[in-house]
Parts: C-alpha cells; sequence; structure tokens
C-alpha cells in the first residue's frame, strides 16, 4: 500500500525516494501527486508539510546458480545539478574549467558559454564543493530549495546569490531586510527590504529557479 509522506526541513523527492527504495520516476509519476505537482510546477522544489505519496517497492527475482557466489548490485538514481555561474557584475562565467567533490567522488569539466554547468550527482547526496580555475572553492549543500513564495526560499535564493540574509522561516530580520535591499539596488527595484511580489519575482528569473 503506498506510504502517505509528510516533508520535512531540507527534504527532496530524490531523497524521499532513496530512503524508500523506489525509483524517483515512479513517485514523480504517481497519479496521487498530480495535485501537488500541478501546484509546484514539478516536485524538485517542495514545502515543508507537503505530502508525497511514496509508492510500494517492487521486490524483483533473480536466478543464480547454487554453490557460488552471486553479486547483484543496485542501480541508484541519479539527479542532476544545475549551476550558473555569475560574476560580481551578473554576467556568466563561460568556459571556466571546474572540479566538483561530492561525496568522495569527483568529476571535471568546463562551464559553457551562459555560465552553465550540469553534473548527475547521487539521489540523496548531502555536501560537497566545487573548484573553479583550481583557485576558488565553493561550498555546496544539496538541501532541498523551498517555495520562491516562502521566507526561507526569499532567504535561500539571496544567499545562493552571494546576498547573505541567513537561513530558516523565523521572523523577518535585520540581516534579510539589508540582503533585499541589496539585491534590490542591484537589480534596479525600489529599496523596500521587503519581499514584495516584485522581488520575489526578480529573485526567481535571476535565480533560476
Amino acid at each position: 500500500m503506498p506510504t502517505r509522506h509528510k516533508v520535512r526541513q531540507g527534504e527532496d523527492v530524490s531523497g524521499i525516494a532513496e530512503w524508500y527504495g523506489v525509483p524517483v520516476k515512479k513517485v514523480v509519476d504517481h497519479p496521487d501527486n498530480a495535485s501537488l505537482k500541478s501546484e509546484r510546477k514539478g516536485l524538485n522544489i517542495l514545502k515543508l508539510g507537503d505530502v508525497i505519496v511514496v509508492p510500494d517497492r517492487e521486490d524483483r527475482e533473480e536466478t543464480a546458480a547454487t554453490g557460488q557466489k552471486a553479486r547483484f548490485r543496485r542501480k541508484s538514481d541519479k539527479t542532476v545539478l544545475r549551476l550558473k555561474l555569475l560574476d560580481d557584475d551578473f554576467q556568466p562565467r563561460a568556459n571556466v574549467k571546474y572540479k566538483l567533490l561530492i561525496d568522495g567522488k569527483t568529476s571535471e569539466g568546463s562551464t559553457d558559454g551562459a555560465g552553465m554547468l550540469k553534473e548527475p550527482v547521487p539521489a540523496g547526496a548531502g555536501r560537497g564543493h566545487l573548484i573553479l580555475d583550481g583557485k576558488d572553492v565553493l561550498p555546496l549543500s544539496f538541501a532541498a530549495l523551498d517555495p520562491a513564495d516562502s521566507l526561507s526560499g526569499v532567504r535561500q535564493r539571496l544567499s545562493n546569490l552571494g546576498f547573505a540574509a541567513g537561513d530558516g522561516d523565523g521572523p523577518m530580520d535585520g540581516k534579510t531586510r539589508g540582503a533585499l535591499r541589496r539585491f534590490q539596488k542591484t537589480h534596479g527595484l525600489d529599496e523596500t527590504g521587503e519581499a514584495d511580489d516584485a522581488t520575489k519575482a526578480k529573485l526567481e528569473q535571476v535565480h533560476g529557479t
């Protein structure tokens, strides 16, 4: 019987699927998740308290010769990390060599002409580091991104863009207001220090999610 999983802070659909041992696609495509999927424009961004329906795990039988050792390898789901790298003037950092370290595994490549990098990462990955041009080291956290209309989501996006805004869903404070004003000034918005609709829309556009 499918499980109704209430989303906790920092959870994402890939981590939930990994926990239950079910392919991500089966969770995303489950008909009981259709309403939430439509509301969230997909299931990549979940909110604390959302309910995700996880289908039962399907056990599979395999045959093996008796009297011999048999080794089975579980195929793990992967998600894709997409990052757009910008400089201090918010211009793309194009064709920059990078090294990505996640859970002890390393991958290398270069950003494209738009400053984008795309790399597969294990479902449920925790933290990592991105090294640019062999010198700039950026810590990465794969905690789920909260919706853009929540205060925690606003703080996450501001901080990801270099406007330190704190974290969590607590009351609006001076640090967050200061980050909002700096973001608003940078992008030609009214410097209200409030997370108004125009600021949220611009923040979501610049952040890309």
